[in-house]
């Protein structure tokens, strides 16, 4: 099997997420030398070369190469015409083709591709931008066991990855992970702002509630201890923890996370029918 060093990988795109994942492969130990990114925008590319020292190009087909993976990290919106465009590339190269636009779906890219083309469907989500992100992912029947294992290596440079059995399931990562962290920010922007409402000072609320969310979530990590015991070992009978638990559970918190859940499956399903 090849190791991750020995790999030569394409991006297409060199955004955010490719620069995320560009960094992460760096600091795995890859060489510049085995990345090539192609962006149409001049600032991306001088981002990715100046930083990382990768060969960038304008034309997604200009010195394409023979990777052994290529990835593809444009926008959902030009997927297709991306796809098209690079479809005698890849299957020149009989590539491992890994998507992280989110609401393409695996029957779409090999349409665009070819129906031989090994895909996998990845959702990230934008931890990853610091190597803490957490990645579903989903693969065709031509994915091969080696070329799973790449995948994670790829995917698990920025963060975690998990995989999933039906590429359904893509949508409720989505809403999970893929959401997720604006969920988490909308409810610490609560807690900060109410706590300044209360006397403090906002740089002492926000610095109490970032620290609060890391230790909570890295608690939660390295415990042995399921989730909810975590939360009734916080919660002491007749005190604060439990007085404000009450008002969540009176005022319905876990219908209204149900719901903002549900609704960002629903959205993430709708969209895969709209980009098709």
């Amino acid at each position: 099997m090849k190791k991750l060093t020995d790999l030569k990988v394409r991006f297409v795109g060199a955004g955010n997420m490719a620069t995320s994942l560009i960094g992460g492969l760096i600091n795995r130990g890859f060489l510049p030398s085995q990345i090539t990114a192609s962006d149409p925008g001049g600032h991306q590319r001088q981002i990715v070369t100046e930083k990382f020292g990768v060969q960038t190009f304008d034309d997604n087909n200009a010195h394409f190469g023979i990777p052994d993976v290529v990835i593809m990290a444009v926008k959902p919106q030009i997927m297709k015409q991306v796809a098209l465009d690079i479809a005698n590339s890849v299957a020149e190269t009989n590539a491992l083709v890994i998507s992280i636009a989110a609401g393409i779906k695996i029957e779409h890219l090999e349409q665009w591709l070819s129906s031989d083309t090994a895909i996998v469907r990845t959702m990230p989500n934008t931890p990853a931008l610091i190597g803490e992100g957490a990645t579903g992912l989903f693969a065709n029947e031509n994915v091969s066991k080696e070329q799973k294992h790449l995948t994670e290596g790829i995917m698990d440079s920025v963060g975690i990855s998990h995989w999933v059995d039906e590429e359904f399931k893509i949508d409720v990562v989505t809403a999970l992970s893929g959401s997720g962290p604006a969920y988490f920010f909308l409810f610490m922007e609560y807690m900060q702002k109410t706590a300044v409402e209360l006397g403090l000072k906002p740089e002492v609320a926000a610095k109490l509630v970032e620290q609060t969310a890391l230790g909570s979530a890295i608690l939660a990590q390295r415990s042995s201890d399921d989730i909810s015991v975590l939360r009734e070992k916080v919660t002491s009978p007749n005190g604060t923890t439990e007085a404000a638990l009450k008002s969540f559970e009176g005022n319905g918190l876990e219908d209204i996370i149900k719901q903002a859940l549900n609704a960002a499956n629903e959205r993430s399903i709708q969209l895969s029918k709209d980009f098709s």
